[in-house]
């Protein structure tokens, strides 16, 4: 079995919908998976992970990196190499920040580098490709290109808008112990809203635009919503009493993604601390607090001679 090209590939966590931006705005934040990626000899397949997850994902072909790089080369007519597999994952799981977008947006930048060369795959394939696998747009646009994105699908397929967050927005994510499935949280939304409601969360995402961008003193207004997240209230009751807390002392906090972990947009780095301990005093739950930055790159992938210390 002889190991041809390796990759190292960087992935971040996103936090999609940011209130009302429902299944359209997300954003990249500094915690990451990262992996080693090497070609084998077809069909060998070698998983090995640590971190966030690490014994629930599966070390076979089902395994959400193999079938993304597996559909990558279906997509461009190339032969699927044998794959070793080295990751540390730093994204938590379950959590509402985007690990399987995360890992289906790895799969696409691990197969653009192992292909480098012979076949080029440019931005649009990379979010046309990650959303065939994901399903939308929200979280992978933002795991692939960094920042703020506004994701949509458009005549031609998932297209994407990219922003630079001002730099006085300061995220903090609270983190739970407990999971939530994002296919359950979706069971709970209405097939319909009311227009009074559509139009209310249409005149917050305009409004989140400028606050991410221009004017974070509008946090707090900009991410109020009624199309998901009160509705979804009933299967995470902790994170629905958090947010509704914080809100209440001021802090623009909402549910990451599906949840449970709840992501607050704070407008200077100094009230972060102040939302950690309302959180440890209001809840049963404890909450890991992460207080991160705006991921401004995305995902990265450069061609590796060296190693990626793995304890499987």
């Amino acid at each position: 079995m002889v190991a041809g090209r390796t990759v190292e590939v960087t992935v971040p966590a996103t936090s999609a919908n940011l209130g009302p931006g429902f299944d359209t705005l997300g954003l990249a934040l500094s915690v990451y998976d990262t992996l080693l990626i090497t070609e084998l000899a077809p069909g060998e397949l070698q998983i090995e992970v640590t971190g966030s997850g690490a014994q629930e994902i599966p070390r076979d072909a089902s395994n959400l990196i193999v079938r993304t790089v597996a559909h990558v080369y279906a997509d461009v007519d190339r032969p699927l190499p044998g794959l070793r597999i080295q990751a540390e994952n730093g994204v938590p799981h379950g959590r509402g920040l985007g690990s399987s977008g995360a890992a289906v947006a790895a799969g696409i930048l691990a197969a653009k580098g192992l292909l480098e060369g012979d076949v080029d795959i440019d931005d649009a394939d990379m979010l046309r490709l990650a959303t065939e696998i994901e399903g939308h747009p929200d979280n992978v646009a933002p795991a692939l290109f960094g920042g703020l994105t506004i994701a949509w699908m458009g005549e031609h397929g998932a297209r994407h808008k990219k922003l630079l967050v001002h730099r006085g927005v300061s995220p903090l994510v609270l983190v739970p112990s407990y999971t939530m499935s994002t296919s359950a949280a979706r069971s709970l939304q209405p097939p319909h809203v009311s227009t009074a409601d559509a139009v209310f969360n249409l005149s917050r995402s305009a409004l989140l635009i400028a606050a991410l961008t221009q004017s974070p003193e509008l946090l707090l207004d900009a991410t109020a919503d009624r199309l998901h997240q009160d509705y979804r209230a009933e299967a995470m009751p902790e994170t629905q009493r958090l947010v509704q807390a914080l809100r209440s002392a001021g802090f623009a906090a909402v549910v990451s993604g599906a949840g449970p972990s709840v992501l607050v947009l704070a407008d200077g780095p100094g009230r972060r601390q102040d939302a950690v301990e309302l959180a440890e005093s209001t809840t049963d739950t404890p909450w890991d607090a992460l207080l991160l930055a705006v991921d401004v790159r995305g995902g990265t992938v450069g061609e590796s001679s060296g190693g990626l210390h793995v304890t499987a």
